[in-house]
Formats: C-alpha cells, sequence, structure tokens
C-alpha cells in the first residue's frame, strides 16, 4: 500500500514539475522589457531606444472588433468558395458539351467515311463488271412504234471480220 501512494506522490510531483517547465518560458517571457529601437524591435537596451509597454490586454472593444472582422473575413471566404464552385461547375459543363460535340463530329466523320467508301466500292465494281440489260426494259421509243416496226428494229450481230 505505502508503494502505490509513494508512486501516486512521485508521478503528481513529476507532474508538476512538467507543467511548471512548459509554462516558465511564457512567464519569463511576459516578464522581458521591450525596446524599439528606430524600425526594429528588440528585448535588449540600444542607443537612443525607447521602452515600450507591452502588457497591454486587449479591450472589449477590440475582442468586439475582432470578432466582427473574423465573421466578415468568414462570410467572404464562403461567398468566394461559392463562386468558385458555381464555375468550377460551369467549366465542367463546358468541358462535358465540348467532349461531346467532338464524339459527335468524330462519329458523323466515320460515317462520311464509311459512306464514301461504300459508294467508291460500289463504283469500282460497276466498272469492273459490263451492265446486264433487263428483260422487262421498254423504252419510249418502242411504245410509239408500231408492232412491225418495233420487230424490225431488233439488230442482229454482225460479224466484222476484214477476211475478204
Amino acid at each position: 500500500m505505502k508503494n502505490k501512494t509513494r508512486a501516486g506522490k512521485a508521478g503528481a510531483a513529476l507532474f508538476l514539475v512538467a507543467c511548471g517547465t512548459f509554462w516558465m518560458p511564457a512567464v519569463a517571457q511576459g516578464r522581458s522589457e521591450t525596446y524599439r529601437c528606430g524600425n526594429t524591435y528588440t528585448d535588449r537596451p540600444c542607443e537612443g531606444g525607447k521602452q515600450l509597454a507591452v502588457d497591454d490586454a486587449p479591450t472589449e472593444a477590440d475582442r468586439r472588433a475582432a470578432d466582427a472582422a473574423t465573421r466578415r473575413a468568414e462570410a467572404r471566404a464562403d461567398q468566394l468558395e461559392r463562386i468558385r464552385l458555381s464555375q468550377e461547375k460551369e467549366a465542367y459543363e463546358r468541358s462535358r458539351r465540348s467532349a461531346h460535340d467532338a464524339r459527335q463530329a468524330a462519329i458523323a466523320e466515320r460515317r462520311l467515311a464509311s459512306s464514301e467508301q461504300l459508294a467508291r466500292a460500289r463504283a469500282q465494281r460497276l466498272g469492273a463488271e459490263p451492265r446486264k440489260s433487263s428483260p422487262r426494259f421498254s423504252g419510249a421509243a418502242a411504245i410509239d412504234k408500231p408492232d412491225s416496226a418495233r420487230g424490225s428494229s431488233r439488230r442482229k450481230k454482225r460479224n466484222d471480220s476484214s477476211a475478204g
């Protein structure tokens, strides 16, 4: 039992020593003197330097003014954040629309290239094969002529040989 109380007292003493160690620089700093030497401030006296009183605590009016300034700064920060978010949203929408337009243009270009390729292939195929005549084709000239003239209009193949 004695060991527990002795350990508790030693722990409390150690805690107080640690707290004192941390607070001593702050207390010592509060007591230091401040001198203004030209445009600089120092804790050592200098020639022509004036000692300043820096222990003045802020008044209630100072505290209220600081709180009001903080609220104004927070409100402005919120406003700027909303503006930034709306600008980012607009930029995202513009980017999305332009990407969509680019995709649509690429699709249209591929379709056009495909149709041009198909047209070239058709033209090549038609140019390579002889055209077949339609058995049911009747032109305007055939309708105007009488039946006897129609029969005589058919031509026979001539054998163009220069053999004699």
